[in-house]
């Protein structure tokens, strides 16, 4: 995360992690259903809207976020694995 900075109106999540089994029964990676929810590790400056005027991302580092199934772009560092997301593709902040 140290390495990627996200530019224009695109935010950097980690997602949260799947749940190891269901009803006590353990499920192989395969199965498992992808979270749709994260914490915001890194935010773009924003960007330029008609009139040159900078439009600031709403989102702040930590907040936890839940995206669109299909949404992003999914990059690894250090075996991590984050999406690149735009702000447009965040549906709203968990309280």
């Amino acid at each position: 995360m140290k390495n990627i900075r996200p530019l224009g109106n695109r935010i950097l999540v980690q997602r949260s992690k799947a749940p190891e089994s269901k009803g006590g029964i353990l499920l192989p990676e395969s199965a498992k259903e992808k979270p749709k929810e994260g914490i915001v590790l890194a935010v773009g400056p924003g960007k330029l809207d008609d009139k040159g005027t900078l439009q600031t991302v709403q989102l702040k580092v930590g907040d936890r976020v839940l995206f669109s199934a299909y949404s992003g772009t999914e990059v690894k560092e250090d075996k991590e694995e984050m999406l690149i997301l735009s702000e447009d593709d965040i549906l709203g902040v968990l309280a």
